[in-house]
């Protein structure tokens, strides 16, 4: 049976939202610890599995945990050659052998929060659904939620999670990942106010995004301010309209383009920034 160590602490890093690197004995030529295959994944402070012990494993982890600390770092080929005349900084391996190790990293993927999954929120979701990223779909109507209508994101390459919050969606913030970025466009005005209002007292979010028109932004704002109490920095977080500017079709799906195109060009933003645990709110 293959040793599925690697597979767990994968996910284990995904769950705790810490980057980390996948190492992985790619080619073998003669004696080698390790058959090509076998597999180790380096956190910042943990590891998991093995590909051989000793300087190869060694001189893989350091190079693991730079990668890790390199911002859009890619994929790359380590060579050892293991024998007593290669000497390396953790000492000399002499199996007789050569083998090839690839170190992928795993970077922490990012998480979209869509509140209100109506004929616009699923389009996207539909969208977003084919990317790498954790998605969270979050209605107070269980019908919006039923498996028979999420049925069009079964071969989903996110990680799907489904929120039924019935009474105060809102409080699904303080569960979300952190850097999520949040969408608000549910079916009732005075949900998406309190979530806008919730979501400028959540710690450590990403964007958020608003959907809607001028005149409802504009008693957004009055609100916020007079009843919310924040500051006119803390509102300007919240994005409105949201999508690409200079798409004006209303159908959901060309709606559900328009903003996913904009997400998509946030993500690209956010790969050159700090690590989003450390956002407060106004940041």
């Amino acid at each position: 049976m293959p040793d599925t160590t690697w597979v767990s602490a994968v996910a284990r890093l995904r769950a705790r939202r810490e980057p980390g690197v996948l190492v992985t004995v790619a080619t073998v030529r003669g004696h080698a610890p390790r058959r090509a295959g076998a597999k180790l994944v380096v956190g910042t402070s943990e590891t998991w599995g093995s590909i051989g012990g000793g300087n190869i494993e060694a001189v893989a982890i350091d190079r693991a945990r730079e990668l890790i600390g390199a911002p859009d770092a890619d994929a790359e080929l380590m060579e050892f050659a293991l024998n007593d005349k290669v000497t390396s900084r953790h000492g000399v391996q002499c199996c007789g052998g050569a083998v090839g190790v690839l170190l992928e990293p795993l970077p922490v993927v990012q998480a979209v929060a869509i509140f209100g999954v109506g004929h616009v929120g699923l389009e996207l979701a539909r969208i977003l659904a084919r990317h790498h990223l954790d998605l969270h779909l979050i209605d107070t109507r269980p019908d919006v939620l039923a498996d028979e209508r999420l049925g069009v994101l079964s071969d989903a390459v996110a990680q799907i999670h489904v929120h039924h919050a019935p009474l105060l969606p809102e409080e699904v913030l303080a569960e979300l990942p952190p850097g999520s970025h949040v969408l608000i466009m549910t079916h009732d005005h005075a949900e998406d106010a309190a979530l806008c209002d919730a979501a400028l007292r959540t710690a450590g979010l990403g964007s958020i995004g608003l959907i809607g028109s001028d005149a409802k932004w504009a008693r957004f704002r009055r609100r916020l301010a007079t009843e919310g109490g924040h500051d006119e920095a803390a509102i300007a977080r919240i994005k409105t309209p949201i999508g690409v500017p200079g798409i004006s079709g209303k159908e959901p799906a060309t709606i559900a383009v328009s903003v996913a195109a904009d997400l998509l060009r946030t993500f690209e933003q956010d790969r050159t920034r700090p690590d989003p645990e450390g956002l407060e709110p106004g940041a």
